[in-house]
């Protein structure tokens, strides 16, 4: 792997605005989507950007994720156009892009991958607070993240689903923005991983080194563990209180039929989905049937039965990125279902969404042998 070194002593957003806009003015892409702080400069999301100027609003370590791109590189690449465009994504984003492509949602032919390491997002309304507060959050919160002193800031912490993201660093890129183990406020890494990566260093003519930086191999390995830990004793307790189908629903209660995790979902990719069809769009005669047969009819229904479908359709799928607690009306505890459920179908399965793009679905791949390969079941 080759590498080159940043000097952020400038401010990281800087640096990267160089290293951005030099692969503009070369024409190694024609446009870059990154994540960009608005016009009034709190609020961070994805922009599509074509001029150097524009640039300089650039912010994507903020600890915020709006929404998970991957959807936008959908909309961006779902016909090849031949037209470059480098994507800033984290590795939720990533691996979700990477399980679009493979559902023919969207294609990589005209994108330059490049990762972010990732030590986590606040929900968005408490990202807007500590912004309003700091208005260099995104370099306070890199630096203590990065000299070990953790991610909470103002008594608030980052989002369950980061806390317990065995993923901080992005694999399948092109290029490599590397903080960890790095010193934000002095350098960081721009590690190359592909042949387009390599040829995109060149271009910006940055000083190239070979291996690995020294001490991020650590750094990584270390934040990795401390994210297991997390993640075991999450899946523990959530399973110790949804044992039951009892304790599935009460876990469930608060659901309105909202749908907004469904739509916040970055891999759930139906153009129609059956719970916003006919299907269940039941009229007051099988409610009124429902009702003298049970005596007492919860309303909305099907509010388990939606989950549980959601799960059958997605859990192998799921990248953890937890934008369905963030978009829940009600605090329901998604994630940690989707997560606790995945975790055992992706075992099973064998299989690790975003990990190989070469590495079929298990969902969208029969074999003579299946119930026997995957079960232990014969025919």
């Amino acid at each position: 792997m080759q590498y080159a070194t940043l000097n952020t002593s400038e401010g990281l957003n800087q640096a990267l605005e160089t290293l951005l806009g030099d692969l503009l003015d070369k024409g190694v892409v024609e446009a870059v989507m990154v994540p960009t702080r608005q016009f009034h400069k709190r609020v961070v999301m994805q922009s599509l950007i074509a001029n150097r100027a524009d640039l300089a609003d650039l912010d994507p370590f903020a600890p915020v994720v709006t929404t998970n791109a991957a959807k936008q590189v959908a909309a961006l690449t779902n016909r090849p156009a031949g037209r470059p465009v480098a994507v800033v994504l984290r590795s939720c984003e990533l691996r979700a892009v990477i399980e679009l492509v493979k559902l023919h949602q969207s294609h990589l032919d005209d994108l330059l991958l490049i990762g972010l390491d990732c030590y986590g997002r606040y929900e968005n309304n408490a990202y807007l607070a500590l912004a309003a507060g700091d208005e260099h959050l995104s370099a306070t919160f890199v630096a203590q993240a990065a000299s070990g002193g953790g991610t909470t800031l103002e008594g608030v912490e980052i989002t369950a689903a980061c806390q317990v993201c065995e993923y901080p660093v992005c694999d399948s890129v092109d290029l490599r923005l590397a903080v960890v183990g790095a010193e934000p406020g002095k350098q960081v890494w721009i590690e190359a991983l592909t042949d387009k990566g390599r040829e995109a260093l060149a271009s910006a003519k940055l000083e190239v080194a070979e291996g690995d930086p020294d001490g991020r191999t650590e750094a990584v390995g270390a934040l990795v563990a401390q994210r297991e830990a997390a993640k075991k004793q999450l899946f523990e307790e959530f399973t110790a209180q949804t044992d039951s189908i009892d304790g599935l629903q009460d876990a469930l209660a608060g659901c309105i039929n909202c749908y907004n995790c469904r739509v916040a979902c970055p891999a759930c990719y139906c153009r129609e989905c059956v719970f916003v069809t006919d299907t269940f769009r039941h009229d007051g005669e099988q409610y009124m049937a429902w009702a003298e047969k049970r005596g007492l009819l919860k309303l909305p229904t099907d509010t388990t039965f939606y989950h549980l479908t959601r799960m059958v359709h997605m859990s192998t799928l799921c990248v953890g990125c937890g934008q369905c607690s963030s978009a829940c009306p009600n605090d329901l505890p998604i994630m940690e279902l989707f997560r606790t459920v995945s975790e055992k179908t992706q075992i099973r399965f064998g299989y690790v969404p975003g990990q190989d793009l070469q590495e079929a679905q298990p969902m969208a791949t029969f074999h003579d042998e299946e119930l026997d390969e995957v079960t232990g079941q014969s025919k």
